[in-house]
């Protein structure tokens, strides 16, 4: 007997690769009753869409999706990555600039890290950039109080168990001693929740400042904080082996807005930065 796939797409991966929202948010939507396919609320994301069927997300219809497109962003400390916080706290969206489109972070920097975050209006590309399996190497700079030698640190380099949490090997190398503060440049491709601090306290290091500065080929570079700079098209084709454009689509994507040419040594075009608030 032949098994025949629906057509189209599962509804939540379109509404996630229209910027409306992730694939997992987009499920909770469907769940509470926020979608409707073609004038029907549909419940269960187990349903496949075509360019045909007319989707609304909290009444509103879903527009085609934009170009998948990817920024660079130099979070500070004082801001937490989610849309909103329980607690109040401001947010990484309440600093960017209001002109960019509706985006999504890569992962996550808690509340009193900062350096580079990855923005990306694309679901898919969200995806990607988070799996175990592409094995990026995130970099970091860490000060650690604490007068940290090789036999202290070789732990991290062989990979420790905290809390009943295997962390993989970690490269770490000691740049300097500065007073009562050491920084190090630590290397690791996971990115567990507080990773670098959880391994830090295990070996009896505390960390008091922690600086992202890479993501795989993605670089901090000169981004000051508050910062954004859009990656170029080819860049994103070349980096992760998929075509920006949106596929599957009747309608032709807005094109995304034109950046100055950048350096040829840095993947990014766009340069951006919130300006102050008044008061």
């Amino acid at each position: 007997m032949e098994n025949k796939t629906p057509p189209g797409d599962r509804i939540a991966k379109v509404i996630a690769r229209a910027g409306r929202a992730s694939r997992r948010e987009a499920e909770r939507m469907i769940a509470e009753g926020r979608v409707t396919v073609n004038g029907t609320k549909i419940d269960s994301p187990a349903l496949n869409v075509t360019d045909a069927d007319q989707i609304t997300v909290d009444d509103i219809p879903l527009a085609a999706p934009d170009a998948a497109r990817l920024w660079l962003y130099h979070k500070p400390t004082g801001l937490v990555t989610t849309t909103r916080d329980e607690q109040g706290r401001p947010t990484i969206y309440d600093d960017l600039p209001e002109d960019l489109p509706r985006v999504m972070s890569v992962g996550r920097l808690d509340l009193n890290s900062e350096g580079l975050l990855l923005l990306t209006n694309d679901g898919a590309i969200k995806r990607k950039l988070e799996l175990p399996s592409t094995g990026w190497l995130r970099k970091y700079r860490v000060r650690v109080n604490g007068r940290p030698t090789d036999e202290v640190l070789a732990p991290l380099r062989n990979g420790i168990e905290v809390d009943g949490q295997r962390f993989q090997p970690m490269q770490v190398t000691l740049d300097r001693q500065q007073g009562a503060n050491a920084w190090l440049t630590v290397g690791l491709r996971e990115g567990k929740n507080r990773e670098v601090r959880r391994a830090m306290i295990d070996i009896g290091l505390t960390v008091n400042r922690l600086i992202r500065t890479s993501y795989g080929p993605f670089q901090l570079g000169q981004l000051k904080p508050g910062e954004v700079e859009e990656v170029r098209r080819k860049i994103l084709r070349d980096q992760l082996g998929m075509d920006p454009e949106p596929v599957g689509t009747a309608t032709a994507a807005k094109p995304g807005r034109p950046g100055k040419p950048g350096r040829a040594a840095k993947p990014t075009v766009q340069r951006r930065r919130r300006p102050p608030q008044k008061g």
